[in-house]
């Protein structure tokens, strides 16, 4: 029976078992998860919170992060600025990075979730607001979703992936993990 973990990857944690290359020590899954034989399925950005997925199934990690199977990935994700409808329809449709044009995404403007704080918490500027989006995207390209709100004028301020498929980060507080399946 194959192994799943669900992870919710605190901000500033790596997503991978070891840190090379870093003078410092940076906290690694290896901080949270003690099983050996699991590998991460996709991957999750330094500075980025929430699901991530581990698996001893290279068949399931595959399907889970492979964009040929096109898995629908959800995100919270609280931008800088007050969002125009012009700009979601935007990512709608599909926007232009450097490596190609994206596929559309589902998107939708939404009152600020009920999350943990942060550590740090973000930079808050008054002069400029901020509003939250659910964004639901079906690949998984290096720094998509940050890449995608910058392309049309809003940068990510904070992002949280909620869903990775039909499974969820519900329960979990940053730094916990539970076995599905």
């Amino acid at each position: 029976m194959a192994k799943l973990i669900l992870f919710n990857k605190p901000f500033g944690v790596l997503p991978q078992f070891t840190d090379r290359g870093s003078e410092t020590k940076r906290a690694t899954l290896s901080d949270f998860i003690d099983m050996p034989g699991v590998y991460p399925a996709g991957r999750l950005d330094r500075d980025s919170e929430g699901l991530m997925m581990l698996t001893d199934d290279g068949k399931l990690q595959a399907r889970i992060s492979d964009p040929k199977y096109k898995t629908p990935k959800v995100y919270l994700v609280q931008v800088e600025g007050d969002v125009a409808e012009e700009s979601l329809d935007m990512l709608r449709k599909g926007v232009e990075l450097k490596d190609g044009l994206t596929r559309p995404a589902n998107v939708e403007r939404i009152d600020e979730p009920d999350l943990w704080s942060r550590d740090p918490p973000i930079r808050v500027r008054k002069s400029v607001p901020d509003c939250w989006l659910k964004i639901i995207i079906s690949e998984g390209r290096n720094r998509q979703v940050r890449r995608m709100t910058a392309a049309v004028g809003h940068p990510t301020l904070r992002l949280v992936r909620w869903n990775i498929g039909d499974w969820s980060l519900e329960g979990l507080q940053p730094g916990q993990w539970r076995t599905e399946g």
